[in-house]
């Protein structure tokens, strides 16, 4: 990927720049609760954007797109917006950059990835922090990697129009290989905690649907917003923290619909809590149960799966995976399972038969390496 984008560099600019990447991420366990203040646990992957990068002396950014062979070319003041939508998470990390008194000029770019597209991976995250990473070293800004995080989050909220909590951006930034990090969304302080299954007898395994349902209107912003709801009616800012006593005691004065996301989220907080201790003492088995549990809340609650992952989830359990559950926002994308050793080979072999069967084409098998977030290379 290095080479193609070097080589694509010195074609468009007649120069060298400087390389810098970021990376997808997994997400054990923990899903919707970045959003409601809660508590999530996720990883970098060895999956990610690579960018080449020099400043231009001008006020403009030229930016080229190798995976789908698309050049933009874009100011930085507000207007300069650009119609693509790859291209408006670039502009969007710069504007952000800037609103906080960052100083970015003009710079050229050759970027690419090899995070797979619709996956719940995060793609988007490991572009916009490979990019927010680089203006900060390029231009020697000194702004913390907490606000490299932020600056991702706040390109989605308003340059991409979605609501997203912070989980995707602090992975990608703060990866360190061989590590999960458990991450308070609500005081932001976080934890490395060592993950190494093989070592235990499992692996972890992404298979990918290769679906993206399309829905109506906004899913995920609906969702936020039924909890938004849920916790003003009981006096806090966010979910996190409720109990089930509490939400049951306010039933009669929210949706049934409200009350159920509601559901999911505080059973989704205690879960994350119980896989952190369970890691702790080297049960994966209870790992496994949770994963489980939060894939058919994800499912019936939250109501953000789909018939294939449903099936998907179904299939590793008749086949004793020990854990498995969507990952990502929803309606889509791929399920991770955490799977023993000697079960591995059986299981992707009979989910690719039944899948393919099923819905006419085989789910994609991502194996899974916890890997460094954002970074020079």
């Amino acid at each position: 990927m290095k080479s193609r984008i070097s080589k694509k560099f010195q074609a468009l600019f007649n120069a060298e720049g400087e390389f810098f990447a970021s990376a997808g991420r997994i997400n054990l366990i923990g899903e919707h609760t970045d959003y409601n203040g809660g508590f999530v646990f996720p990883g970098a992957v060895d999956k990610g954007m690579v960018a080449e990068m020099k400043p231009n002396n001008t006020d403009k950014v030229r930016a080229f797109a190798i995976d789908i062979d698309e050049y933009c070319e874009f100011g930085l003041n507000e207007e300069d917006a650009p119609v693509q939508s790859w291209a408006r998470y670039i502009f969007g990390v710069c504007r952000e950059i800037q609103k906080r008194g960052g100083v970015v000029t003009g710079f050229d770019t050759v970027f690419a990835g090899d995070v797979p597209l619709g996956a719940g991976m995060s793609s988007s995250a490991a572009l916009e922090s490979t990019f927010a990473y680089a203006l900060n070293e390029l231009f020697r800004l000194g702004i913390d990697k907490f606000e490299l995080a932020r600056i991702g989050q706040s390109t989605e909220h308003n340059y991409c129009g979605v609501k997203c909590g912070i989980m995707d951006q602090f992975a990608s930034v703060f990866g360190k290989a061989g590590h999960l990090m458990r991450l308070d969304c609500r005081s932001m302080e976080f934890e490395y905690f060592p993950f190494d299954p093989e070592q235990h007898g499992y692996k972890v395994v992404l298979l990918n649907s290769c679906v993206k349902h399309e829905l109506v209107g906004s899913p995920y912003n609906d969702r936020r917003a039924s909890c938004e709801r849920v916790a003003a009616v009981l006096g806090q800012e966010f979910l996190r923290g409720a109990t089930m006593d509490q939400l049951d005691a306010v039933k009669d004065q929210i949706s049934e619909e409200d009350y159920m996301r509601a559901r999911y989220v505080i059973g989704e907080e205690r879960r994350v809590l119980d896989v952190c201790e369970a890691l702790g003492k080297g049960d994966y088995e209870t790992v496994g149960a949770r994963m489980y549990e939060t894939h058919w809340g994800m499912s019936k609650d939250y109501e953000v799966s789909c018939e294939e992952l449903d099936f998907l989830a179904t299939i590793a359990q008749e086949c004793g995976v020990t854990g498995s559950r969507i990952m990502g926002g929803g309606f889509g994308g791929c399920t991770i399972n955490l799977v023993k050793t000697e079960l591995y080979d059986g299981f992707i072999a009979k989910a690719k038969a039944a899948f393919a069967e099923k819905y006419g084409h085989e789910p994609v098998v991502i194996p899974v390496v916890i890997s460094d977030g954002a970074r020079r290379i």
